[in-house]
């Protein structure tokens, strides 16, 4: 499975029996899958079928669809509802017997709603099923078209989430080589240190010397967190070769990164790891906004 995008549109459309449609689907970022569906008086019986496709197809997004019809006056036949008719003539005529009115005009009696009616307003008829069938077929074209360019997004973010995983991996590896260089500084440090203050308190026991320079070697030991960096990059590595729907593990990979970074960071004992350290939490934070577009 490759990685795919939260972010897409598409865009189909259809005719038949002088209607035109069109499907507009959109699709942003969204920490679960968001639907809403906005379509015409009378098109309700359709969401049923479309959330249900939308949520086969993807698995987080916020998607909106939205379905504009228009009608072709020219195209669209109408017809007399001739029982409606029948009735009001039947009425219109007791009344001209009890009244002496004169009798309905017929362009009257066309204006009455519910006389006069277009052939798509008939409920229930096979040429509106068949309306329906060729909308749904539209609607999963554009689908699969929002479903294709997710993906080809996806393809495109895996480089760049390649490069920041490389830059983060450097990085680890300059702040390794640094911390190897800083036991024998610090020994250094701790000896003008030391010789200072037993010109301060010379009866300060040696013993008490010895456990200050655990505790400063021990506070300054950067390696379980760069051991820890490594296996994030390779777990992270591993989810993109997977692909699927990864973004939330990915996200979740990001945090931990940032953790180690920071912990490294409070760690640091001089300028150079301090200044390797911010650098890994900006490479981390350029990871993480590429990571909130993935699926």
């Amino acid at each position: 499975m490759s990685v795919a995008s939260m972010t897409g549109f598409a865009r189909s459309e259809g005719h038949a029996d002088g209607l035109g449609w069109v499907w507009e689907i959109k699709s942003v970022n969204s920490k679960s899958l968001d639907l809403r569906c906005r379509l015409p008086a009378g098109y309700d019986v359709l969401e049923p079928k479309l959330r249900a496709a939308l949520a086969n197809r993807l698995k987080r997004g916020a998607i909106n669809v939205s379905l504009t019809v228009t009608k072709s006056a020219n195209s669209v036949p109408l017809r007399v509802n001739r029982a409606a008719l029948a009735e009001i003539m039947a009425l219109a005529k007791e009344l001209a017997q009890e009244t002496g009115a004169a009798p309905p005009r017929i362009d009257g009696l066309l204006a009455l709603k519910g006389v006069l009616e277009s052939s798509d307003e008939v409920a229930d008829s096979p040429a509106d099923e068949q309306r329906q069938a060729a909308m749904q077929r539209d609607f999963d074209a554009a689908l699969e078209a929002l479903a294709a360019m997710r993906q080809a997004e996806g393809k495109r973010l895996v480089p760049v989430l390649e490069a920041r995983l490389a830059e983060i991996t450097a990085l680890a590896g300059a702040a390794e080589r640094t911390a190897a260089a800083q036991p024998a500084a610090a020994k250094a440090r701790l000896k003008e240190q030391v010789a200072a203050l037993l010109e301060a308190v010379p009866a300060l026991p040696e013993e008490r010397l010895t456990q200050e320079a655990a505790l400063i070697v021990a506070r300054g030991d950067v390696r379980e967190e760069l051991d820890r960096l490594a296996a994030h990059v390779d777990a992270t590595r591993g989810l993109l070769k997977e692909g699927g729907a990864i973004g939330r593990r990915l996200d979740f990979l990001c945090q931990e990164f940032n953790r180690e970074a920071n912990t490294l960071a409070s760690k640091s004992p001089d300028l150079e790891l301090t200044r390797i350290a911010l650098g890994l939490k900006a490479a981390i934070e350029q990871l993480r906004e590429q990571v909130q577009n993935i699926e």
